[in-house]
Parts: C-alpha cells; sequence; structure tokens
C-alpha cells in the first residue's frame, strides 16, 4: 500500500492555495499543517483546507507526521525557510525564484545537500503538455541545430496588486517583473537552448509606483551559440499568454502557456518547399498540435496573464509527484535547486546590464 507522505506549507498567501490544491490532487500526499506570521491568516487557511495551523516556524519543523515542506514566504525569504527546513530533515519545494540572492541561492542549494533532503525549486511550466514534446523534439534532435530562443511574458498587474502588500515590488523581497512573473519562462529558455555566455538589458518602470522594474527586454547569446531574446512586463494591459518560441535549423515550435501552438518542421513529409504555399500554411481550430507548418487556435485561457491566483494546478501537482518520487528512487527532481539558481542567474545578470548599460558575461 502506498505511504502517505505529509505535506506542511510556510506561508499562507495567494500561492499557497495552488500548493494546498496540488497537494490534494496527489493520492499519495496530504496537507498536515501551515504556518504563517500572521496567525489569523493561518487559523483561516487551515480552517478551510481541514489540516493543523503551527503558532511558528519551528512547530511545524517539529512535527514528525511532515516529510515535505512548501515555502511559499516572500521570495526574500525563500533561503532563510529553506535552509531551516532542511537542517531539520524535510524535503524542500521552494516557490520562485529559489531566492533573489546567488549567495542565498547557495546556501539553499548546500544546506539541502548537506542534510541529504530532495530540493525542488517550481518551475511548473516544464511540466506542461507543450513544453514536455518540446523537449522531446529537441532530445531527438529533430529541430536541428538551434539559432533563435524567444520567451515573452506579457502580463498585467495593477497598482492594487503591488499595494496589497509591503513586500511586492521591493529589491529586498521580490524583484521586478523579471524576477517573479518573468523568471517560469527565463528557466524554460535556458531549458531548452543551454548555459548563456551573455547577456544585454534594458530594464525600465513604466506603469507602477515600486522600486523595481515593470518591464524588461533581454538579448542573450548562449554559449551554444545559438541568440534569444526576453520580455517581461506587469504593465501589458490587458495581459497575454506566456509565449516560448524555439528555433532550429530545421524548424520551429512556438508555446503559449504550456500548449504548443505552431510547429514547422523540415523533416515532416508534408512540407512544402521553402516560400511555397500549401495546405499545411494555415489556422487550424482544435485543442492540440498538428504536424506540419500550422497554428492551432484552441481555447487559451490567459486568465493569469492577469490574475496571479488563476493557476492551473495540474503541473504543479505533477512537479509535487516528481518530488516524491525522486525521493522513492534516491535521484535528484527533474527541477534541482541548481536549475532555480541557473534560472536566477540569468535574472541577475539581466538586472546588472540595465544598471551597468552593457553586457554582462555569465560564469555558466
Amino acid at each position: 500500500m502506498p505511504v502517505t507522505r505529509g505535506f506542511g506549507i510556510v506561508g499562507t498567501g495567494v500561492i499557497a492555495t495552488i500548493h494546498a490544491d496540488a497537494i490534494a490532487a496527489l493520492p499519495d500526499a496530504r496537507l498536515v499543517a501551515v504556518t504563517d506570521v500572521a496567525v489569523g491568516a493561518a487559523a483561516a487557511f487551515a480552517a478551510a483546507r481541514g489540516c493543523s495551523a503551527e503558532p511558528d516556524l519551528g512547530a511545524l519543523l517539529a512535527r514528525h507526521d511532515i516529510e515535505v515542506v512548501c515555502v511559499c514566504v516572500p521570495s526574500g525569504l525563500h533561503a532563510v525557510v529553506g535552509v531551516q527546513a532542511a537542517k531539520a530533515g524535510k524535503h524542500l519545494v521552494v516557490e520562485k525564484p529559489i531566492d533573489i540572492s546567488l549567495a542565498a541561492a547557495d546556501r539553499l542549494v548546500d544546506a539541502a545537500r548537506t542534510a541529504g533532503v530532495a530540493l525542488t525549486v517550481i518551475s511548473q511550466h516544464r511540466f506542461d503538455p507543450g513544453l514536455v514534446e518540446l523537449r522531446r523534439l529537441l532530445d531527438d534532435g529533430t529541430l536541428g541545430r538551434l539559432v533563435l530562443g524567444e520567451a515573452s511574458t506579457k502580463w498585467y498587474r495593477t497598482q492594487a496588486y503591488y499595494d496589497s502588500a509591503a513586500w511586492r515590488g521591493t529589491y529586498a523581497m521580490d524583484g521586478g517583473s523579471l524576477m517573479n512573473q518573468g523568471v517560469h519562462y527565463v528557466d524554460l529558455l535556458r531549458w531548452c537552448l543551454g548555459p548563456p555566455a551573455e547577456v544585454t538589458a534594458v530594464c525600465t518602470t513604466q506603469a507602477h509606483q515600486i522600486e523595481v522594474e515593470d518591464t524588461t527586454l533581454a538579448v542573450v547569446r548562449f554559449v551554444s551559440g545559438a541568440v534569444g531574446t526576453i520580455l517581461s512586463s506587469t504593465a501589458a494591459f490587458p495581459g497575454f499568454p506566456q509565449r516560448l518560441e524555439i528555433t532550429g535549423t530545421e524548424g520551429t515550435v512556438i508555446v503559449e502557456d504550456g500548449r504548443i501552438v505552431r510547429r514547422a518542421l523540415a523533416a515532416d513529409p508534408d512540407q512544402a518547399a521553402p516560400g511555397a504555399a500549401s495546405s499545411g500554411d494555415s489556422a487550424v481550430s482544435g485543442d492540440t498540435a498538428v504536424s506540419g507548418d500550422t497554428a492551432v487556435s484552441g481555447d487559451t485561457d490567459p486568465s493569469a496573464a492577469v490574475d496571479p491566483a488563476a493557476l492551473d494546478v495540474t503541473s504543479h501537482a505533477a512537479q509535487l509527484a516528481d518530488l516524491l518520487d525522486a525521493v522513492d528512487a534516491g535521484r535528484e527532481p527533474a527541477v534541482s535547486g541548481q536549475n532555480g539558481r541557473d534560472a536566477l542567474e540569468i535574472v541577475l545578470a539581466v538586472y546588472e546590464s540595465s544598471r551597468v548599460g552593457r553586457p554582462v558575461t555569465l560564469s555558466s
């Protein structure tokens, strides 16, 4: 009979609801307890979920029926909480970004390694169906030599969103649109194109009263020779699907909000000669991508582009399930602490390039 794993959640803000739903979706997991510095918020969350509310982090970590801790506190506290949880012997699910500095990320990765616990940093879109298929095409070499990648997060957040908590939009605890919202697709771009070599960027604050940027544009040169662009904004009214485009010498794949919306492969026998019109170069309605040079309209739901709570729990649940499988198999989770650090390194290089006004070389 499968063993039921006990989970604890630290921090009961917006994203904690997604984690609780993801835990509930797993047959071999249950939410045991939550805690928050706002005791009333934790109590209300626990009452709604039928679990316990612990008065502080120490009390939650002392529970022997909690094996995995989800760290859902402000970004600048991820390592602070995660290191304590690792030292208590708990496996870790850390919300993105891994933290807001490389030094903090390294402390967390080192603490997990020293304690012998599993650490995964949320990048749930790697488990989206479209990304799984794109990764297969890359691994098979179907796209040929990689040439170009584009990662776009054009979302919309009101000033009220930033005003809803004192830590939002700050350097110390949050970071801007790239660190908070765009980091997912930064991770996906690196996952597809490999380690970066150089970043050139501009960051601006266009539409909000915040310390940090709400709009970022960056050009990335990769070690492989491929180039890429990163666009991230929370000032793009009314908000649009996140988009990833990967082009190689043998084809292009475009993903929007986790689904392939266009796939053009030279290896497809139905492809027309370059420049020639064909029945494949057209829009096709439906829910899944088809072979050839075809667009897929589907029913893309852009709600997460506007509402930070409107996330599909399916991919979060898949990432939590992978963590549990990794624990059982004694392997690294599919999205490791190092992967989280890699994405953070790019974000920080983007910020540094904008600050100094010149390209920044990465150590990857």
